[in-house]
């Protein structure tokens, strides 16, 4: 039986615009197995999960749970754990880590803050500071949301790891089953769908250099599918690899059609239009649905640069 990913493939679903939408991330370290809702379905405390959830509902910051590749066993015990926060916005774009023995301190935060791109909280409250080493690559691989995260993400993330990157992560959902194997590079945001050992490795190389790869890049996540689109649209029109000279500036309209102005740091604007159509034909969202769908698309129809006033 074909999977969701390979059915995907072989009907060649566009990725531009698919990436989960975050202004910011907030990353726990959970060892251990997860289930399909790895915030209270794992070895941390599903209290904990729930009020996570609950904290973060309307602030731009989305959590996850993150591992190392390879074996997941969990012993229960205390022991120090990596908690990572990343903001998207370009130009505001920053990552910081920390430890802690105690998940319950990331109740403390002030999620609002963190979702307009302030750190302050994360760094006085857990003692965090700015990450100096490799970008991160998380790689999903929670195979108890979808077969394919599994069955694609975790040998993705040991080639990775046997490549010598030292910020490999699996993560437990990044969206887009069908898609996998799905990656996501912070601090910028951008997301990857079908990832390949070299493409990752590729976009890695282009993160250090502040570049963004656009071969598989399915968006940032700090904007909505639209800006996703348009944003996507405008570097690959221009040849623009620089990650942080393009902002989306305004989104105005509704569905099924969006007027998106996207900026260049030079001072260049372009009105790119994005309308929102259906995936035909029908296919699943993910091997574990029950009736196929036709998921959403983003189509840009016209890129128009603006005249630069004088």
């Amino acid at each position: 039986m074909s999977t969701c990913a390979s059915l995907s493939r072989q009907l060649d679903e566009p990725l531009s615009a698919t990436a989960p939408t975050a202004a910011t991330w907030l990353l726990l370290e959970q060892p251990g197995p997860w289930g399909a809702k790895a915030l209270t379905s794992s070895h941390l405390d599903p209290a904990l999960g729930r009020a996570l959830e609950q904290a973060a509902q309307g602030t731009g910051v989305r959590i996850a749970l993150i591992r190392r590749p390879g074996r997941h066993a969990d012993c229960h015990a205390p022991s120090p754990r990596q908690v990572y926060a990343a903001h998207t916005t370009p130009g505001l774009a920053w990552l910081h880590g920390a430890m802690t023995t105690d998940p319950r301190r990331l109740l403390d935060l002030d999620l609002a803050a963190l979702g307009r791109g302030d750190p302050r909280s994360f760094d006085t409250v857990l003692r965090g500071r700015p990450h100096t080493g490799d970008p991160l690559a998380l790689v999903c691989t929670n195979g108890r949301r979808d077969q394919c995260c599994a069955l694609l993400g975790r040998p993705l993330a040991a080639l990775l790891t046997a490549r010598g990157l030292r910020e490999v992560w699996e993560v437990t959902h990044l969206g887009g089953h069908r898609f996998s194997p799905t990656v996501l590079l912070l601090p910028y945001g951008y997301a990857y769908g079908r990832a390949e050992l070299s493409t990752v490795v590729a976009a890695v190389d282009g993160v250090r250099a502040g570049r963004v790869a656009l071969d598989g890049c399915r968006g940032r996540t700090a904007w909505e599918r639209p800006g996703q689109a348009a944003e996507l649209a405008v570097r690959r029109a221009l040849g623009e690899e620089r990650a942080e000279v393009l902002d989306v500036a305004g989104i105005e309209g509704a569905a099924p059609r969006w007027e998106v102005t996207v900026a260049h740091r030079d001072g260049r604007r372009w009105h790119v239009t994005v309308t929102q159509g259906a995936a035909v034909p029908p296919r699943p969202d993910s091997c574990g649905a029950s009736v196929l769908g036709t998921p959403a698309r983003m189509d840009v129809v016209a890129v128009r640069e603006l005249a630069v006033a004088r």
